[in-house]
């Protein structure tokens, strides 16, 4: 028996809020709104659910520590109810506690919810003193863009590339996410940029500027989840499978303590390469038909391309600039906008991701719908560059 999870797990439906700056609105408001979408693609009852993960990055906005205000806000029938956090993946880790616990047997039928709302609690991308004893004294001046406007510097200065050039092909990202978000109705930037307007940009974090970081905001996602057999005898005959599920986390190696060359992400190149072995897949650049990677910066989706082996080392940026990745390019990136467009609120982006992929395996993205996928990708990165949690998921139709 196959110690992976390749076709052990089903989605049998899926739902998303829209994303963006939804002041009147709390997290339980978020919660419901994909949630219903979730269960009417699902088709099921919520009686039918036996266990549900909630995924949250924050704790100041109104969901705190525990997972009692998903069982409440759905009335969910006196079930298992876990939150889980684990920083920007944490939507992904709430669906990773559902497919195990179905794949286990444990349960037949597991939800997963991610959601955060930042955009009125204050949060800045400033580190929190609750994320371990030494945060204070080792992060005390650590910002997000600060730090990936590092993973630029060095990637330029080990492959060579002229930072005209560099920021030429970041820019060439934002504006292929923002055309991209044009028809995605729940994304929260709906706004065309020209690549002039992202290059003079005022600096955030050089070479990183205004157009190069993705935005605050709120939402929440949602899966169902099931075995093949029970979807099946559901009536779902056009089935999503769960091809591989794969974290790898910082040891403290990259932070100064290893080899690191500062211009790629280690967790992300571990994560790859094993969910690609429990997918079965031995070229990704053929067999992956589109991703949804975390563009928390424009910098970072292009180290990632390599970080996925989707482009050789140090020629992601050319790649970015033949249009590899554009819409109608070889693998499609961010073909719903992406963190940069369709937004970033914490817990919901790994959810978030798959929901577009789901639809897209289905043929249900409307306007922005490719051709024929047979499976997708997608990556969370959370933390810094030097230390991160990292995860890499792959789904795909049951027959591919």
């Amino acid at each position: 028996m196959s110690s992976g999870i390749k076709d052990k797990v089903a989605i049998l439906g899926m739902g998303c809020s829209r994303f963006g700056e939804r002041w009147e609105e709390d997290p339980e408001d978020l919660i419901l709104e994909a949630y219903r979408e979730c269960i009417t693609d699902a088709g099921i009852d919520k009686s039918q659910i036996g266990a549900a993960w909630l995924g949250t990055g924050m704790e100041g906005q109104g969901v705190g520590k525990s997972a009692i205000p998903l069982s409440i806000a759905l009335r969910l029938p006196y079930i298992p109810v876990t939150r889980v956090e684990n920083f920007c993946a944490s939507g992904t880790e709430a669906f990773r506690g559902a497919v195990y616990a179905v794949a286990a047997g444990a349960c037949d039928i597991a939800l997963a919810v991610g959601v955060e709302k930042l955009k009125d609690t204050g949060y800045g991308g400033l580190p929190q003193s609750s994320r371990g004893t030494l945060n204070d004294m080792y992060f005390a001046n650590l910002s997000a863009p600060g730090s990936f406007a590092q993973l630029a510097s060095a990637y330029s200065a080990k492959h060579g590339v002229a930072q005209a050039d560099l920021k030429h092909a970041m820019a060439q990202i934002s504006v292929k996410s923002h055309d991209n978000a044009l028809s995605n109705p729940k994304a929260h930037l709906h706004k065309k940029l020209d690549i002039d307007t992202v290059v003079s940009a005022p600096l955030v974090a050089a070479p990183l500027g205004l157009f190069d970081c993705c935005g605050v905001s709120d939402g929440a996602a949602a899966a169902i989840v099931t075995t093949p057999e029970i979807a099946r005898a559901l009536g779902k005959t056009d089935l999503v499978t769960v091809k591989a599920l794969q974290l790898a986390v910082s040891n403290g190696l990259e932070a100064g303590h290893g080899s690191w060359d500062g211009a790629h992400v280690t967790t992300t190149r571990i994560a790859a390469a094993r969910a690609y072995k429990e997918a079965g897949i031995r070229e990704p650049r053929s067999e992956i038909s589109l991703s949804e990677v975390h563009d928390c910066f424009s910098i970072t989706e292009l180290v990632t391309m390599e970080d996925l082996f989707l482009s050789d080392d140090g020629s992601a940026w050319r790649d970015v600039l033949n249009g590899d990745f554009n819409a109608d390019g070889r693998i499609p990136c961010q073909i719903d906008g992406g963190l940069k467009c369709f937004g970033h609120p914490i817990g919901a982006s790994g959810l978030r991701m798959l929901y577009e992929i789901y639809l897209q395996l289905l043929g249900r993205a409307g306007e922005r719908q490719l051709g024929d996928p047979k499976a997708g990708l997608t990556h969370n990165l959370g933390g810094w560059p030097h230390q991160n949690v990292c995860s890499v998921s792959i789904i795909g139709r049951a027959d591919a």
